[in-house]
């Protein structure tokens, strides 16, 4: 009777599935704490700013004289300014104006610098020098002055403050920009879309740009606030904001003044002004980390 040889089993090994950038970016985001934290903590306070004045009854401009600045209490959760107005009320809706001109100026800001700055140190040469040229003369120009002029000549408008501080935010990011596209662009992998015959505009949009993502995103992170304190330096000349509205930087302005007898009207605003900073902060390094393409696979 002729021998059965014994059969192996063959196990097939599992094939390790591949994941895009976007997924590995969202997976090392989520890993970090601190950025979480961040970016939760401008979630909520966007939400509270744009959707927690509809339910409550007390607008930002009710005043109650006879009350005038009172402490924290069960009726006024932060308590009262000089005029009797709800300090809670007044900071959700100073919020709109804020985290409104920090995110749309920024918007304005990069939009413009990272086409500038792409251009410039992508093609180089004359055309360069003669843009960061028009750059370097309008750093030596206050940009405080450029923006009032722009606010004299248009009219005091919020939608025109959004975009005149814009104008001046996008100079430093035009820089950064110029200055990481001019030190990719020589690479083994730009030189590869040449030859494959990519136009520029490809090379620009598909290649340099996504790999100076987190520059970008950090630097945007300190822009928005940066904005925040220029719209409250604005509204202090009478340029920004006018009453009775409010803002947090101009919160913080009349809270500073009078901090000595009523020390709500400045640690409220603040306080949050703070926390929007080190969200901003710690979820503008978490994006720089989670972003970079070049960094290796975990």
């Amino acid at each position: 009777m002729p021998s059965v040889l014994p059969t192996t089993a063959v196990v097939a090994e599992p094939r390790e599935v591949g994941h895009s950038l976007g997924a590995d970016a969202w997976h090392r985001l989520r890993r970090n704490r601190l950025a979480v934290f961040g970016g939760v903590a401008l979630l909520v306070l966007t939400v509270l700013c744009l959707f927690g004045p509809f339910f409550l009854d007390v607008s930002y401009q009710d005043q109650d004289l006879e009350l005038g600045a009172s402490p924290p209490s069960t009726e006024h959760w932060l308590g009262t300014d000089t005029l009797g107005r709800d300090l809670f009320v007044r900071m959700l809706y100073g919020g709109r104006i804020s985290l409104g001109v920090g995110l749309s100026a920024t918007l304005v800001a990069l939009t413009i610098g990272v086409l500038y700055g792409a251009v410039a140190g992508y093609v180089g040469g004359k055309l360069d020098a003669v843009m960061m040229r028009f750059v370097d003369i309008l750093y030596a120009l206050p940009f405080t002055i450029f923006v009032i002029l722009l606010m004299v000549i248009f009219g005091r408008n919020i939608i025109l403050l959004f975009v005149a501080i814009g104008a001046v935010e996008w100079l430093t990011m035009a820089r950064i920009v110029r200055g990481q596209i001019m030190s990719l662009k020589k690479m083994e992998f730009i030189e590869a879309a040449r030859a494959l015959g990519y136009g520029n505009r490809r090379i620009i949009f598909r290649h340099l740009i996504p790999n100076i993502l987190g520059p970008i995103i950090v630097y945007t992170t300190l822009t928005i606030p940066a904005v925040m304190l220029l719209e409250a330096f604005l509204s202090f000349l009478g340029l920004g904001v006018q009453p009775p509205m409010s803002s947090w930087g101009t919160l913080i302005k009349d809270g500073a003044e009078k901090m000595e007898e009523y020390w709500w009207l400045l640690v409220f605003p603040g306080g949050v002004f703070s926390l929007t900073l080190f969200s901003l902060n710690f979820l503008g390094d978490g994006l720089r980390d989670a972003l970079d393409v070049r960094a290796a696979k975990d």
